[in-house]
């Protein structure tokens, strides 16, 4: 007996005819939750249709762990475009909840979109609908989270309350289900869900069974703890949900005003294996209940910032004019001297401190002129770290109130290194260990050296870290060295002679440029997943410290033009104020 497509919005665009002759040859199968479809780089040998439950699309991101690209859920096609550009799955896909599938095999689609026009004409709008909106179209968002609760003395209650209030003043509209849903059947969650733009499923541990069953539907897990209590071991239940599985996992760390911490951010993550952490903060409620509000429903902003030398204080200008609009910053990431700015912004560093201490760090002295006969480097180092404890301490990436990483390059591997936890000031070490400039750094058996050596501008790592829009600033270019510098040169005592040890030799600038020479040759590379991508016209050189202002000023200027000739779709995307 044939089955009956009709309940497909995708099939019901076709004539009965065409519908009558698919559904005469695909295949019913359920897909327990958990479970592969397909895996990336398999050959693709059927079409698949969701009939109930939902997929999730995964493949090998530049973050460590598999980049998310999105939901597939009743109603939608999948592996329709390997199958018609005849190549390997782009992506693996497993079931997210319990989920039944139809199958079309390779043979018979050929042969019925061969035959009938009107179905390879729906399917040729459908695939053009997805790729106009990047493969994250808004079905494809997660819209279902379980906030599970690690204590019984956290109102959980409250706080959905809260998230929820928010959503609905971004124009979001929101469903709580806490444990009086328990007993409620899988159509009757299926329809607050297809009612709803986000659900919320509210559960403790102390009531496993709805626990166990909230985060079975959850597109992602928020799991919430109180900074003032360690996590147990182990921590989550023995059988995980696939969300979990997949790592689809954050956590949401409160911290009580007046009370003091008794964990680390870092152990809860490393406890939960936890994707991300959050933190909401009772003396920075509202910042902080916004800032989740827009992370649920994928309108949170990552900003990301290059590295450049002294070329980076442009981002200082830019910064400051995107803060003057009114725009949130709720993800940030950066490397070499961008990481440094970010992690600024990252900290809650307001635009004067954040100025007033990379003028201190790097205008008022050179913190790379404790030079040595080099062995592995020109400058000892030991006035970087001086510096960048003085800063920055013995915070942990964790800590940070706005989700950060940063990025160095692996010798070892010849790959990026993403640094998304551990202590700040390490981090950012590696990420500025300009090679020949400064010593590298030895972390776990690994060489680590300057993060812009494999990728100067990290947006692509921005977009696997968050789903809302990326705000990209770039001084990235082809590093001018002066010809001069490099005819008939003196010896280092005749360099000093005539420009005293503060002044750097040329051969700073020629590593600098040698280390980054891929990457500016290359500058486009990362720039096309930035929704708004500023280039400030920096032309000094990327040993010019004391440039400062100037260089600070045409950041500014660059972002207040680009702000300007914003539409007002973009600026609705970005948060910013319309009219």
């Amino acid at each position: 007996m044939p089955l009956n497509l009709s309940f497909l919005p995708f099939l019901n665009r076709v004539e009965k005819s065409v519908l009558d002759a698919v559904e005469h040859e695909v295949e019913w199968f359920c897909l327990p939750a958990g479970q592969l479809l397909f895996r990336e780089g398999d050959d693709a040998d059927a079409f698949y249709l969701v009939r109930s439950g939902a997929l999730a699309a995964f493949k090998a991101g530049p973050l460590g762990r598999p980049d998310l690209l999105g939901y597939i859920r009743a109603g939608e096609p999948v592996g329709e475009m390997s199958l018609l550009d005849e190549t390997p799955h782009s992506a693996s896909v497993y079931a997210l909840r319990d989920s039944e599938l139809v199958r079309l095999p390779k043979a018979s689609f050929e042969r019925l979109t061969d035959k009938h026009a009107s179905l390879m004409r729906e399917l040729s709008k459908m695939m053009l609908a997805r790729l106009r909106g990047g493969n994250r179209t808004a079905g494809s968002e997660p819209r279902v989270f379980a906030l599970i609760s690690t204590s019984p003395t956290i109102d959980l209650d409250y706080r959905a309350s809260e998230l929820k209030s928010a959503l609905q003043t971004l124009g979001v509209s929101c469903a709580i289900a806490d444990e009086s849903c328990a007993d409620w059947s899988g159509q009757k969650l299926d329809k607050l869900e297809q009612s709803h733009d986000i659900v919320l499923l509210t559960a403790r541990f102390s009531d496993p069974n709805w626990a166990r069953r909230a985060m079975g539907r959850a597109d992602r897990l928020w799991l919430f703890a109180r900074a003032d209590a360690r996590p147990s071991r182990p921590l989550l239940p023995d059988d995980p949900s696939p969300a979990m599985r997949l790592k689809l996992l954050d956590v949401v760390l409160l911290s009580p005003q007046g009370v003091s911490a008794a964990s680390r951010p870092q152990e809860w993550s490393d406890a939960s294996d936890a994707s991300r952490v959050f933190h909401w903060r009772q003396k920075q409620h509202a910042a902080d209940t916004a800032r989740l509000a827009r992370t649920l429903v994928g309108k949170s902003v990552g900003l990301v910032v290059s590295g450049g030398g002294a070329r980076a204080y442009a981002h200082l200008g830019a910064i400051r004019a995107l803060r003057e609009a009114g725009m949130h910053f709720d993800f940030v990431g950066g490397a070499s001297m961008g990481a440094i700015v970010a992690a600024g912004v990252a900290l809650d560093w307001s635009d004067d401190e954040l100025e007033m201490r990379i003028r201190k760090a790097f205008v008022e002295s050179n913190p790379l002129d404790d030079w040595a006969l080099p062995v592995v480097s020109l400058a000892k180092g030991e006035k970087v770290d001086r510096r960048l404890k003085e800063h920055f301490g013995d915070v942990e990436i964790a800590d940070m109130a706005r989700p950060y990483f940063c990025l160095s390059s692996n010798l070892a591997s010849g790959r990026p290194h993403v640094h998304r936890s551990g202590r700040l000031r390490d981090a950012l070490r590696a990420s500025i260990a300009i090679p020949g400039l400064l010593p590298p750094v030895v972390h776990h058996g690994q060489i680590l050296v300057d993060g812009a050596v494999f990728t100067n501008f990290p947006a692509r790592e921005m977009r696997a870290f968050h789903r809302g829009p990326v705000v990209g600033s770039d001084v990235t270019r082809a590093q001018g060295l002066n010809p001069d510098d490099f005819i008939d040169p003196p010896n280092f005592m005749g360099w000093v002679r005539r420009h005293g040890l503060k002044s750097p030799p040329p051969i700073a600038s020629l590593l600098m440029r040698a280390a980054t020479v891929g990457v500016a040759d290359h500058r486009d590379i990362g720039r096309e997943a930035a929704d708004l991508l500023i280039l400030p016209n920096t032309p000094i050189d990327i040993r010019d410290w004391d440039r400062f202002d100037e260089t600070v000023e045409a950041g500014h200027e660059a972002a207040t033009s680009m702000l300007a000739g914003l539409d007002d779709t973009m600026r609705a995307q970005l948060g910013l104020p319309i009219g």
